[in-house]
């Protein structure tokens, strides 16, 4: 048992439990950067240690009455099987280019989903808290429906070949889209990342991209801070963390992009995409808050019925 492991472990369970985000965005370039650990195998081991502590999670946000249970279900109909396609183009890929090349297009995808998360979670703690209001329960129309498993399709497959953002990225969706509440965000969140995350911890696991032993040494600690952080996820204000994640993110994706030397053919149009995708987000929820406002001044200056 590696303690310095048990440690990391405990203290990014802590951070999922709090709010949802910080498991494989944390974990991955830790193993990669840290304990040498090669960038498929990290990834996998990752997804399938996270797959375990997140259930350790969503049971206890379950207790808390913290989930939106709807919302979690539908993501997870587009995101499940679309993390398993991921994986089995990871697993093409070694096949037809050998695993060093494929390890350094993971690198740089894991890099970019780092980046670009991390400067989207500053975003939207920074400047855009007012333009998207929050609210706790909400009803499913078809619009929520569709948008729910599209963003779980696209989320499911950018992490089933990283690893990267299960928390984060559908965390900015509840926020953007659905414009839950923290708590409401951090327990579905976790709940559907449960979900997700086995499948494909499983299908990485057929593949032989998992390290059972290093998985087990991260559990040991993970699973109690996951359990901790979940009890004090309905106290502790979730905003100071979100910004200090945001930096965190962005450091981790600096030290990999700087020490691990990442192409720039890769990189590049990594980060493209992935930032066309965040800001796609932030848009659509803009111009629907734009929409609401309007909507509410002509009703305010609408003249009364008479009598």
């Amino acid at each position: 048992m590696d303690p310095v492991i048990v440690v990391f472990g405990f203290g990014i369970g802590m951070l999922i439990g709090m709010t949802g985000m910080g498991g494989g965005s944390l974990m991955t370039p830790l193993l990669i950067l840290a304990f040498g650990i090669q960038p498929v195998t990290a990834v996998g081991t990752d997804i399938f240690y996270g797959a375990v502590t997140k259930t350790a999670g969503a049971w206890r946000h379950l207790k808390h009455r913290t989930v939106h249970r709807g919302i979690a279900l539908w993501l997870a109909v587009g995101s499940v099987p679309m993390a398993i396609a991921g994986v089995w183009l990871i697993e093409i890929l070694q096949r037809s280019y050998g695993e060093d090349e494929v390890n350094k297009v993971v690198l740089g995808m894991v890099a970019s989903a780092l980046l670009v998360v991390g400067v989207a979670t500053l975003i939207r703690a920074l400047f855009l808290r007012d333009v998207i209001p929050e609210r706790s329960s909400m009803h499913l129309y078809r619009r929520h429906i569709v948008a729910a498993v599209i963003t779980g399709a696209v989320t499911g497959f950018v992490i089933g070949l990283t690893s990267a953002g299960s928390g984060t990225l559908i965390a900015l969706v509840l926020i953007a889209v659905f414009r839950l509440t923290p708590q409401r965000v951090v327990g579905t969140d976790v709940f559907h990342a449960a979900i997700l995350l086995w499948a494909a911890g499983l299908a990485h696991w057929v593949g032989g991209n998992v390290d059972l032993g290093l998985a087990a040494n991260i559990l040991v600690g993970s699973i109690p801070g996951v359990l901790i952080g979940s009890q004090l996820a309905v106290r502790v204000p979730t905003g100071f963390l979100r910004n200090a994640l945001g930096l965190v993110l962005i450091a981790s994706s600096i030290a990999l992009i700087t020490k691990e030397h990442v192409p720039k053919a890769v990189l590049i149009p990594s980060v493209t995409v992935a930032a066309l995708t965040i800001a796609s987000l932030f848009g659509v929820q803009i111009g629907l808050h734009r929409q609401r406002q309007r909507e509410l001044e002509r009703g305010r200056q609408a003249p009364a019925p008479a009598g």
